[in-house]
């Protein structure tokens, strides 16, 4: 097994099936581009929300007491409020 092949195995042992982590990830991020302000979000929101949903996808698919996961989940949501907190587009102060 070559080195790409055993990174693969590990991983799918630690994340799920890709095609099922891709499938979950994708109906997912449908939910959330059918909210009425997501066309309103910019990039980072966008990007931070698939992760989101990919990390999610990888938790019910694969191993959901994997730490790494869950931490990711909140490293993503914290960089889009250090962003907003930033430009102070959220609407207080």
């Amino acid at each position: 097994m070559n080195e790409i092949d055993s990174t693969l195995s590990e991983r799918g042992e630690r994340y799920g099936n890709y095609s099922d982590v891709a499938g979950t990830t994708q109906q997912l991020m449908a939910i959330i581009e059918c909210g009425a302000n997501y066309e309103h979000l910019n990039a980072e929101q966008k990007t931070s929300l698939f992760m989101i949903c990919n990390k999610m996808a990888r938790i019910v698919n694969g191993d959901p007491s994997y730490t790494d996961n869950w931490h990711d989940i909140s490293g993503y949501a914290t960089l889009v409020e250090q962003e907003l907190n930033i430009t102070n587009r959220d609407g207080e102060g």
